[in-house]
């Protein structure tokens, strides 16, 4: 299973409507982070389950459901979290 196929299923917690994930990793080839093996991952994940939270909420929410992925097979995330509503009004 890939990185961002786990990132995916553990994210599931969240009960996204939607989720995207790409890995840039390519992108930073070369980069510290990456020569110990770290990806580097964008997320764009759209859950109700952050209405009423701040962006820094939201992250935090992220980072604890990643847990111990975001101290080794994550070494970038970019995250850009929306509740349903917030997703609907920028289409």
């Amino acid at each position: 299973m890939s990185v961002a196929d786990r990132i995916r299923d553990t994210l599931a917690t969240l009960q996204p409507e939607t989720i995207e994930i790409s890995d840039d990793s390519a992108l930073h080839a070369g980069h510290a982070g990456a020569r110990s093996g770290g990806g580097h991952f964008s997320l764009h994940i759209v859950s109700d389950a952050f209405r009423g939270k701040n962006t820094v909420a939201r992250h935090r929410m992220i980072y604890a459901a990643l847990g111990e992925m975001m101290k080794g097979e994550i070494h970038a995330l970019a995250i850009r979290a929306q509740t349903a509503e917030e997703a609907k009004q920028l289409t």
